[in-house]
């Protein structure tokens, strides 16, 4: 978390900002040395690991600016990366969201663009055509495999770990769903606010380092596997029962539920 801290501060935008840190009881945080080292910054530390989602409600319950923009500990920003999201954000009023561009610490593309999980979808991948067709916009829709990076588009769900959200949206349409812990809580949101009339927006200009996986490194495989699967289970039967025929929502589900054990 220092190093995102650092790279705001040295990268710091022309407006005021406030930052806002949250520390769900992890092993490595010493609160007093950061509490030093960081003295501007609003620190919640809580006692137990109440979840992402529950992390970021908490944030969004003191939070005074007109966005929210939210990062992973494992990510830093580059130069002009929050002016961009922020100005992105100010001219497009019917924009809910916009995600950065996230570079691996190497310089590859991290390929964070999703669409939503659509019942046809999630069955194209299940059935591998999104590999067979990795160029196919309707065989690729969930994985976005066919998204090159380069140019502002309006997308589904760009990839939670850099979002910026608009402060209006989140008073309309409510925070995250904490039913949703660690996985799917910006989809549920980013999909809510579309049914909404928002847009999401992917900006490549905004570029963000991500180095990966470092708040559930610390996890065994099984456990994110299972928890990935039971969170995209439960957007489904929140979305989706009832609103879609009996027989493609099950067999949706058979999908999802076989791919946890093949991804295990």
């Amino acid at each position: 978390m220092a190093a995102l801290i650092h790279s705001i501060q040295q990268f710091a935008p022309s407006f005021d900002y406030e930052i806002i840190a949250v520390d769900n009881a992890s092993d490595d945080f010493d609160e007093r040395s950061f509490r030093a080292d960081f003295p501007d910054v609003k620190l919640i530390a809580n006692t137990d690991n109440l979840g992402y989602a529950k992390g970021n409600n908490q944030a969004f319950e003191i939070a005074s600016g007109d966005f929210v923009l939210l990062m992973n500990p494992d990510t830093r920003v580059t130069e002009g990366a929050i002016s961009a999201l922020v100005e992105f954000m100010e001219l497009h009023t019917d924009a809910c969201a916009a995600g950065a561009k996230l570079l691996r610490p190497d310089g590859k593309i991290d390929k964070s663009v999703r669409g939503f999980p659509y019942p046809a979808a999630i069955a194209w991948e299940f059935m591998g055509l999104s590999k067979l067709f990795p160029h196919s916009r309707k065989f690729g829709a969930y994985r976005m495999t066919y998204f090159e990076y380069n140019e502002i588009a309006e997308v589904d769900q760009p990839m939670g770990s850099c979002l910026i959200l608009s402060g209006k949206t989140l008073k309309e349409i409510g925070p995250f769903d904490e039913r949703f812990p660690i996985f799917f809580n910006e989809v549920d949101w980013l999909f809510r606010a579309k049914q909404a009339g928002y847009k999401t927006y992917f900006l490549p200009q905004a570029v963000v380092i991500h180095e990966g996986a470092a708040s559930t490194k610390q996890v065994k495989r099984r456990r994110m596997v299972n928890e990935s699967h039971d969170s995209l289970i439960r957007f489904y039967k929140k979305h989706y029962k009832g609103r879609v025929a009996a027989p493609l929502y099950y067999f949706t589900i058979v999908c999802i539920t076989l791919g946890r054990y093949l991804r295990g």
